[in-house]
């Protein structure tokens, strides 16, 4: 699977990001407004959302996510890639996350759903626990990118979900499951890579 990823991952920057984000630079966008702007995006999805106009919302977070595509590659494509850009679109990707599913998480508490409430909840969770695996990994030295279910997948089922139940409302109680069952699934993953990692290395000293 993380093959088939990686090799989805480079035809998409050969074909998508860099064409695009040559066009951003002859614009003179910076890499840290893209950034900041898929943050809107998923702030204005989250209202949206939280309103109850699920579909439109779902929309507009797809939107804010593909802006996550081209400011790695604009930072690049312009000489200004740096160790803080890459922090601050790390702390964006997990706030435009969160900020979705508080929207979804108030209009299941509009709706009086404990089960949507609870789901909710568990999402949130257990997709914090992805990314903090992979921060507290990379802080002892070791890549921890793997698993079933990051980010990427995230958003797009979440996407999916915002705009199917819109007709079909059990459909988004079913991807919150999914998300945080397969979340927490790929948090084991990041954990038994970690653990395995670290024993090779005490290993070899």
């Amino acid at each position: 699977m993380n093959k088939a990823r990686t090799a989805a991952r480079q035809i998409l920057s050969e074909y998508v990001e860099i064409p695009v984000a040559s066009v951003l630079a002859k614009m003179g966008i910076s890499p840290n407004a893209i950034t900041i702007a898929g943050l809107i995006g998923a702030g204005i999805s989250g209202y949206i959302i939280a309103v109850g106009n699920l579909w439109v919302g779902g929309i507009v977070m797809l939107v804010a996510g593909i802006l996550d595509l081209f400011d790695g590659a604009l930072a690049r494509a312009t000489g200004r890639a740096s160790r803080f850009g890459a922090l601050l679109d790390s702390v964006v990707d997990r706030l435009s996350e969160i900020v979705v599913l508080l929207g979804l998480l108030i209009y299941y508490l509009g709706a009086s759903s404990s089960t949507g409430v609870v789901l909710v909840y568990l999402a949130v969770t257990c997709s914090v626990m992805v990314s903090y695996l992979r921060a507290r990994s990379e802080g002892l030295g070791i890549e921890n990118r793997g698993g079933i279910m990051t980010r990427p997948e995230r958003v797009a089922l979440l996407g999916i979900g915002l705009i199917v139940a819109h007709w079909v409302p059990f459909f988004m109680l079913a991807v919150l499951g999914l998300i945080a069952a397969l979340a927490l699934f790929t948090t084991g993953q990041r954990l038994f890579h970690t653990w395995r990692s670290l024993r090779n290395e005490e290993g070899q000293t």
